[in-house]
């Protein structure tokens, strides 16, 4: 009876089993296969592209780094736990809590002794795998010919082998130390070693053990000591990175001295394992720990208290020299041409007229606020959309090459609103159309864009190009295009006929994605985006091709994991096609001797936002990579721009035949190829400090420049001065050319500061030429207009207090405020042209209704203490030179609203800004007086309204406001608005 019984209550066990394994092998099964899902549409986007090698390259390396690293630290683990076990003592007196606790592990033992070593080989495997690149780095290293000042070594040692070694030494590190403290565990638990009172007993295996482990371990940490060494020339210290006089005099020798004396303790534990004496190896243990406080840290301190610190100027001097040479070649600004630039701040008639062609490119289209009104006049639909920051390049237009403000007509699916769903989202609405380009240098007479590049379908200057944006910043997640040949198009091209009703369809035509031709690629393509219509839907075919990762920065990083790219990427209409062009960044941190920067910290500004790197703090970098990618079939490719770049040449051994070179670009795409912002705005970081090449200034930090808060933005945020793309000549140019270009002011200088004056003009020639596979000969060539110490050409932030304190012009901009309007002021550029520097600032004004958009209405130039206000530059640029600035604006023959043409209207003379400090005005007289009184008389009707709405009488408050709205018309004919 109790048999049967015992069967019968065993059976719905023994029957759960088999439900119980199938339900974790299903379970394995279903993970295995998302698993592979991934994995297998990663093979085909890459296949697609081409890029094929780096995948699979990447794929082997993680690979084999984490099976070495799994191995490395499972098997002498195992190994380990092993030994201890098989070695215990067999007939071991125990005490009864370690009966307890062997009682307890028992059970288990065979399976910790597998389970253990595999779980830290899990770990240690994933860890290794994350250092794929560092190993292929230091396996294809390059020689850079150029050594450190301090121990002689190529560089290439610090950029590739120094950070393999230490990973190695620290891995080992924690294989050995893991192991050592099993051994002591097992040991304890199966009675290798004895606690009885003060008594310590080890077992001879034991002892071997545990001593040949210690010495394993202090001989490793001797290596990481030693290489320490040379930690010291990429430290951040309170003066400079790199090693000081401190470092080389005490902590160098001091670290070489530990590192000789742990491999001494090393060979004392050695010899324990075999004469069974630990006082040696355990004394000179206790005296490393000693020696390390003494001579790692205290030493050093006495010497830089003592010895250095009253003699700082001197003894740091050759070390800081080292700083500046190093820093100034890693960050490629050692070639930067200085010129002293003794700038005027008298404003004199035909001061422009050998800065003419200047003067005539000058940009008053300002990107950041103009994209409103490309949106209205440009979207036609509300499915399309520009960035709300438009980009700047150049065109040649009629023979002249013409600084351009462009913008790609993207596909918003945002604005569909009911007519949203999944068939209208994947396979109708799958691209953008056209670009949409404006001349810099001119606006309408109303206040908008001129345009030369235009409408859908698109027509300009540009001639014939393929218009069809499928791959863009904005492009939707995943797109299915393609049809068999004589099928119905579906996808909508643009909005055609004069009401914009009717819609013209296409069918792409290209090859931009992996093929959904078999069952089993929609399958795997239906979970990877989780919708199952990509595996029911009757709009999928043989010919469909799935869209996806389209934003071109996305796209180049996949190809090219290791490139830092430029957080700018702009479109170009080049060989009859829409490119992105994006620039591409090695980077590195263990550049000796180098100044340590945060990368996003640099780039942010204004303009934009501080960024996320995996590497982020840098002391190395090359704008080594040009990178294009297709608008229609997302082509990416890749361009060896600076092929002396050891990185780069290291990862072209990693990565061959995946970068084309230079030879093999375009006429067409190096025209439109451009200096690049981030590493423009990296380089101007360290020149605000680095312009300095005499250690002794250096030291003292008098001369320490930085770069201006945007004058635009909130105090409070403290937002810098984006850099502009300009047309300009600077000194020592024959000719103006594209460039880029920033301002400089003491450090510590805010805009209230009297000292925030102009300091430094640092530009960059950005124009690479038009030659097939030829960089033009000036690009890169950093200039920097030093002003002499007694300088006092204002700064941008005192610019644009000048301005806004000028009493015609702050009276018209707040009166308008007042109203149903805003005035925005335009982006404040800087121009060294009629031996000073010239200040001009376009400014726009906007209705507050829904639908507005900013329409320039007048602009803002300023030089030295004179600035004018007029409807255009060019009126403006003779108002401030005494009428005649001597040379032409682009917006010269713009018409004046109420005069027949250009010079009808007279120019206001230039004011000079209001002095708050003696309360006393001197009266204005003609137009300017006419001006004065209406803007007094909207003054007074201001305080009017506000008087009469406090005390409640509306007759009066109404009496106000129609004297107000009839002062600001009158203001605004006089100013020809």
């Amino acid at each position: 009876m109790t048999s049967a019984s015992t069967v019968r209550s065993e059976s719905p066990n023994r029957r759960r089993l088999p439900l119980a394994v199938t339900l974790v092998v299903v379970g394995a099964l279903v993970v295995a296969f998302f698993l592979f899902t991934s994995l297998y549409t990663d093979y085909l986007w890459f296949s697609q592209l081409g890029y094929t090698s780096v995948l699979t390259t990447q794929w082997a390396a993680i690979a084999v780094m984490f099976v070495i690293g799994f191995v490395g630290m499972a098997l002498p683990v195992w190994l380990t736990i092993n030994l201890a076990y098989r070695l215990r003592p067999v007939y071991a007196k125990l005490n009864s809590q370690l009966d307890r606790y062997q009682e307890l592990v028992e059970p288990l033992r065979r399976l910790a002794m597998w389970a253990i070593p595999a779980v830290l080989g899990l770990f240690a495997g994933l860890s290794a795998s994350s250092r794929w690149e560092a190993t292929l780095l230091w396996l294809n290293r390059t020689v850079t010919g150029s050594t450190d000042p301090q121990f002689g070594l190529d560089l290439s040692f610090y950029l590739f082998e120094l950070p393999f070694y230490r990973g190695v030494v620290s891995f080992a590190s924690a294989v050995i130390l893991i192991a050592l403290l099993l051994t002591v565990a097992v040991s304890y638990l199966y009675g290798s070693i004895r606690v009885n009172g003060r008594e310590l007993r080890i077992s001879k295996s034991s002892r071997i053990q545990i001593a040949v482990l210690a010495g394993l371990y202090l001989l490793l940490q001797a290596v990481s000591i030693w290489l320490d060494q040379y930690t010291t020339l990429t430290q951040t210290g309170d003066l400079i990175t790199g090693a000081s006089y401190t470092d080389v005099n005490a902590t160098i020798w001091a670290r070489q001295i530990l590192a000789g004396i742990a491999l001494l303790i090393a060979l004392l534990f050695f010899v324990t394992a075999f004469i069974g004496r630990w006082r040696f190896p355990l004394v000179g243990t206790a005296l490393l720990l000693v020696a390390s406080v003494v001579l790692g840290s205290l030493y050093p301190w006495v010497v830089q208290r003592f010895t250095v610190d009253p003699n700082a100027r001197v003894l740091e001097a050759p070390y800081i020299q080292r700083n500046i040479d190093l820093t100034r070649d890693a960050f490629d600004v050692a070639e930067v041409e200085e010129v002293p630039y003794s700038a005027t701040t008298e404003a004199s008639p035909g001061a422009l007229r050998s800065d003419a062609e200047t003067t005539a490119s000058i940009r008053i289209i300002d990107p950041a606020l103009v994209s409103p009104a490309v949106a209205q006049l440009e979207r036609f639909k509300t499915y399309y959309g520009f960035n709300s920051e438009l980009d700047v390049d150049r065109y040649d237009i009629d023979g002249e090459s013409q600084d351009t403000v462009i913008a790609v007509r993207e596909l918003r699916q945002s604005g569909l609103g009911d007519g949203s769903s999944w068939y209208n989202n994947t396979v109708v609405y799958t691209h953008g159309y056209g670009v949409v380009a404006a001349y810099g240098n001119q606006r309408s007479a109303d206040g908008q864009p001129v345009f030369f590049e235009s409408g859908i379908p698109t027509s300009g200057e540009l001639g014939e190009y393929q218009p069809r944006i499928y791959f863009g910043e904005q492009s939707p997640a995943y797109s299915i295009v393609g049809a068999p040949e004589g099928a119905d198009p579906r996808e909508l091209d643009y909005p055609s006929g004069e009401d914009g009703e009717s819609e013209t369809y296409n069918t792409f035509s290209g090859d931009a994605g992996p093929k959904l031709d078999t069952v089993f690629n929609r399958l795997v393509y239906a979970l990877k985006f989780q919708s199952e219509q990509i595996f029911l839907s009757d709009a999928v075919n043989s010919e469909s091709q799935i869209l996806y990762d389209r934003n071109p920065v996305d796209r180049i990083q996949k190809v090219a994991p290791y490139l830092t790219l430029d957080s700018d990427p702009y479109p170009s209409v080049v060989d009859g096609k829409v490119v992105w062009i994006v620039d591409g960044y090695t980077t590195s941190d263990a550049y000796p001797y180098s100044r340590t920067v945060s990368l996003s910290n640099s780039i942010a500004d204004s303009d934009s936002e501080a960024q996320r790197y995996a590497i982020d703090d840098i002391n190395y970098i090359r704008n080594s990579v040009k990178a294009t990618v297709d608008a229609y079939d997302g082509t990416v490719t890749l361009y060896a721009w600076d092929d002396e770049d050891p990185v780069l040449q290291t990862w072209q051994k990693i990565f061959p035949s995946t970068l084309k070179p230079i030879s093999e670009m375009s006429g067409d795409l190096m025209s439109h190829v451009r200096y690049p912002t981030d590493l423009f705005k990296v380089q101007r970081s360290i020149l605000g400090q680095y312009h300095v090449t005499d250690a002794g200034r250096f030291y003292s930090r008098t001369d320490a420049w930085q770069t201006p808060a945007d004058p635009q933005e909130d105090a409070s945020t403290n937002s810098l001065q984006p850099p502009y793309y300009l047309t300009l000549q600077m000194p020592g140019q024959e000719t103006p050319s594209f460039s880029l270009y920033s301002t400089f002011i003491p450090r510590g200088a805010s805009s209230e500061d009297a000292s925030n004056v102009l300091k430094g003009y640092l530009a960059v020639d950005a124009d690479a030429g038009g030659e097939d596979g030829v960089k033009g000969e000036g690009y890169g060539a950093l200039r920097l207009l030093t002003m002499p110490d007694e300088s006092t050409v204002p700064g941008p932030g005192q610019m644009q207090n000048d301005f806004n304190s000028d009493q015609a012009v702050s009276s018209l901009i707040n009166i308008l405020r007042q109203g149903q309007t805003d005035v925005l002021n335009g982006n404040l550029l800087t121009l060294p042209v009629g031996g000073g520097l010239l200040y001009v600032q376009p400014v726009y004004v906007q209705s507050t209704g829904e639908t507005s958009y900013p329409v320039l209405q007048k602009v803002l130039v300023g030089f030295g203490d004179e600035i004018a206000f007029e409807d255009t530059l060019d009126q403006a640029l003779d108002s401030l030179f005494g009428g005649d600035s001597g040379a032409s604006a682009g917006d010269g023959d713009v018409p004046v609203e109420g005069g027949e043409g250009e010079g009808e209207e007279t120019p206001t003379e230039p004011t000079e800004p209001a002095d708050p400090g003696d309360g006393s005005e001197t009266p204005p007289t003609g137009a300017d007086g006419e001006l004065a009184a209406a803007l007094a008389e909207a003054q007074a009707a201001m305080e009017a309204k506000q008087a009469a709405l406090e005390d409640g009488d509306f007759a009066a408050f109404g009496e106000a406001d129609a004297r107000l709205s009839a002062a600001v018309e009158r203001a605004l004919e006089l100013l020809g608005g």
